[in-house]
């Protein structure tokens, strides 16, 4: 992330990260997606609409094994993984026997070959008997070494790593390092080639690897030093490569504890003289971050269907209290104050389980584009999974914040409220944190403008440059501009198949126009500094974000309106009343792309870190100093 001063030139490490993470990133579309229309003005319902439908053979398939998974989620104490900090034995051998960890594999390798919906469902079920559960196979899948091995590996590679990941050889997946984030371009693990070329050397470490301490196979992302072959050609750069756990030099020297998730397996693994054959390489070398990315587009989606796991838990454990908790004569839910919080979330866990079910859907087709749509709907329902959560530890009260075997011990219902809001917080750090998350989204949302701007948007350009790129962003505007101004959604009667929801519809229509009009005068306002505007981006993000769960939520309504006649108005209230509660929070985030404090709140900031106010922090006790450095240091 970029340092708070907006005007600040950038340093080299940061133009470093820059050209890092840009030679990663897809820049092609040749696939039609929707959230990027959002950004642009041009919403295509016909996109999304009508609903995506999934493969009959596939939804029976998925059927199937739920019935069988649900059985097995059954025999699975979550009380007791919470309580024992552990995932028994037992469990992780009945998810075996059940094929859990081979749900995404392909079936000629003998996984079950799962559509991603049925995936997703899969683990918002068993999410709600633990989550340590969902993130033991979601990270074993979704970013482990079947999703890679499947989309990047060579045949030979398919045939040996994926059978037996679809078994249950538990993988996991090492990028992050205790001094790298976020920031691919400072990675310090290195692979270096052996003299003959037949192997590479691993050394490093690596942090938060969830399922590291128990995996069999890791996939591992390396520097490999700059090289030249018998051709002279030039190599290296960060690289994947497959890695056995059993091989010499690898130990995993600390298994780390968190606020939630316990009885997840997540360690710090040291690589010393690692010797990985140049086999198990995934791709060419320097492709690791693209792969990385690559498997994160749709491995993303694991996180929305685990937060609408956990809202519907939270939506019937609401349910039950509000009407059977009496206060002054009448259930709490009667309560306006709580009726509302009650309203909120039956609305929001229609929409996450609405966008995560869109989203896995036009994945699953393979028609259209879904980077933005599935990045869109991890942020969108990491955010919202965790107001849910911490809205139904309000509703409970005292018993909201006790544990669940305190209320058990002296006769309650072991209701884990403050574990759900627990739980639920890691989902806007995982797998990008909201704020990286906001600034990926961003970077593609700004593309056109970008491409449309040339060098204007550049800092390093010559005057020369700039002034042709004028000449020729004046002409794309001139053409694009214009048709903002009015649209479909200003049709008093636009979009009537969506019936009661059709001024919902409208409504994200004209905002979608509206949001790139606001988009287009940032650009024009701030041109190359524009990238550093990051309170500004995030809103335009988050719009964006609202915009997309209510058109998901409208498209959805309606197919089940049209499929059950008799269930569909409940649908179609949840959505009507979903979408009301969005257009408030939307017209808020349009109110601060007018104006903001961030100008203020960075003199603040740099007066903070500069030490000038550390008076504000008299009259406390800090029991972690002296306790050791902030950054633990990945040296022997």
């Amino acid at each position: 992330m970029s340092s708070v001063g907006a005007d600040q030139n950038p340093t080299a490490g940061e133009r470093k990260a820059r050209e890092v993470a840009e030679a990663a990133r897809e820049q092609k579309w040749t696939r039609p997606s929707f959230a990027k229309g959002l950004y642009l003005g041009a919403f295509d319902v016909g996109l999304i609409h009508p609903y995506p439908t999934s493969d009959p053979d596939a939804a029976a398939r998925g059927a199937v094994f739920r019935q069988a998974f649900v059985e097995v989620c059954r025999t699975i104490d979550g009380l007791a993984i919470e309580r024992e900090d552990h995932i028994p034995d037992e469990a992780i051998d009945a998810l075996r026997r059940v094929g859990a960890f081979g749900m995404k594999i392909p079936q000629q390798y003998g996984g079950l070959g799962l559509s991603l919906v049925d995936y997703g469902r899969a683990l918002m079920l068993v999410s709600t008997v633990h989550p340590s559960l969902a993130a033991l196979l979601s990270a074993h899948q979704s970013i482990g070494v079947p999703e890679p091995v499947h989309l990047f590996g060579t045949p030979e590679q398919q045939q040996a790593y994926l059978p037996r990941c679809a078994a249950g050889a538990i993988s996991a997946f090492l990028l992050t390092e205790p001094d790298v984030g976020s920031d691919p371009a400072r990675l310090g693990t290195t692979a270096t080639p052996t003299d003959d070329g037949t192997a590479y050397l691993l050394d490093g470490v690596k942090l938060w690897t969830t399922n590291g301490p128990i995996a069999e196979l890791l996939v591992v992302m390396a520097v490999v030093p700059p090289h030249g072959d018998q051709h002279g050609d030039r190599h290296g750069g960060i690289t994947a490569f497959v890695v056995e756990a059993s091989t010499p030099g690898i130990t995993v020297e600390h298994r780390n504890r968190f606020m939630g998730l316990r009885g997840m397996e997540n360690g710090v693994t040291r690589f010393r003289q690692v010797r990985v054959p140049a086999a198990n390489r995934l791709g060419r070398e320097g492709e690791g971050l693209k792969i990385a990315l690559t498997t994160l587009n749709t491995g993303r989606l694991s996180i929305p269907a685990i937060c609408a796991g956990g809202s519907k838990w939270a939506l019937s454990i609401a349910r039950q209290w509000s009407t059977e908790r009496v206060q002054w004569g009448r259930p709490v839910g009667e309560h306006e104050a709580i009726s509302s919080k009650l309203a909120f979330i039956a609305a929001t866990a229609f929409a996450l389980e609405s966008v995560f079910d869109l989203s896995a859907r036009l994945a699953d087709t393979g028609q259209k584009d879904v980077r933005i749509e599935a990045a869109l709907a991890k942020l969108w329902a990491s955010e919202m999974g965790y107001r849910v959560a911490d809205e139904l530890v309000q509703i409970r009260g005292g018993r909201g914040f006790e544990t669940a075997d305190s209320l058990a011990a002296r006769g309650e219902r072991a209701v884990a409220a403050e574990q759900l809001l627990r739980d639920m917080r890691i989902n806007r750090i995982f797998e990008g944190s909201s704020e990286i998350m906001r600034l990926l989204i961003a970077r593609e949302a700004v593309d056109t403008h970008l491409a449309a701007a040339g060098d204007l948007a550049s800092r390093d350009a010559p005057l020369g440059a700039k002034a042709r790129a004028t000449v020729g962003a004046s002409r794309f505007y001139a053409r694009w501009y214009p048709a903002l101004l009015t649209g479909h959604g200003s049709r008093p009667n636009a979009y009537g198949d969506f019936g009661r929801l059709a001024p919902h519809v409208r409504y994200v229509e004209r905002s979608s126009r509206s949001l790139a009009r606001h988009t287009f005068y940032a650009m024009a306002r701030h041109r190359a500094r524009l990238d550093r505007k990051q309170v500004l981006l995030g809103r335009v993000v988050d719009i964006g974000a609202e915009l997309f769960a209510m058109s998901a939520v409208c498209t959805r309504a309606i197919a089940m309106r049209d499929e059950d006649p008799a269930a569909g108005p409940n649908a179609v209230d949840l959505a009507d009343a979903f979408c009301a509660q969005s257009r408030l929070r939307v017209e808020d985030l349009f109110r601060g792309l007018r104006g903001s404090t961030a100008t203020s709140d960075g003199r603040l900031a740099r007066a903070v870190m500069a030490g000038r106010l550390r008076w504000v922090e008299d009259g406390i006790v800090d029991p972690s100093a002296g306790t050791g450095p902030w950054i633990a240091s990945p040296t022997p």
